[in-house]
């Protein structure tokens, strides 16, 4: 697994050992932020990876222009993978690294004040068997997500989606929040 472009690119990332982590490949990494940047989003952007495993989402974003990134994930293995690929890729200081599950950190941005301030793109890749989906988007702040999972998901009635896109096993979403009318 490697950085594809930006930066960083080129650089080697590191996984936590076993199959809690299921990084996103290379091929979907690029073709996901490709899309980014042809829709505009990632110049000066805060980021936001929910489930960051490695952190490759993130770091790829930092790499390709974004101006920030949180990286939200529970386990101590992905926060040292996390932190040993920021170390590596020299984007330690564009990144803030918080150990909690999403739904508290959700909870923390809602408690803090507005949801929205500063956070332009929220990138959602939870394990393939997650099965919370209608609370995530429920909870999630209403701006720019892009979602990978193993098969299509329903974001409800306040999300529409831009673009779906399916790469062998992963489908990637691209939403934002339905105008109100």
């Amino acid at each position: 697994m490697r950085v594809v472009a930006g930066s960083a690119k080129g650089l080697r990332l590191v996984a936590p050992a076993g199959r809690d982590v299921r990084p996103t490949t290379d091929r979907v990494r690029e073709a996901t932020f490709n899309a980014l940047f042809s829709m505009g989003v990632l110049d000066d952007a805060v980021v936001c990876d929910l489930f960051g495993g490695t952190g490759a989402m993130a770091i790829e974003a930092l790499s390709r222009g974004a101006a920030h990134a949180h990286i939200v994930d529970t386990t101590a293995p992905a926060i040292g993978s996390i932190e040993e690929n920021l170390e590596t890729t020299g984007l330690t200081g564009e990144a803030t690294v918080h150990r909690r599950d999403a739904f508290t950190y959700l909870e923390t941005l809602v408690r803090d004040g507005d949801p929205t301030a500063g956070i332009d793109l929220f990138i959602v890749d939870p394990p393939y068997a997650f099965d919370q989906w209608q609370e995530l988007f429920d909870a999630l702040p209403k701006t720019m997500v892009v979602v990978e999972s193993g098969r299509p998901v329903d974001p409800g009635d306040a999300w529409s989606i831009l673009r779906t896109r399916k790469y062998g096993g992963s489908v990637v979403m691209f939403m934002e929040p339905k105008q109100a009318s």
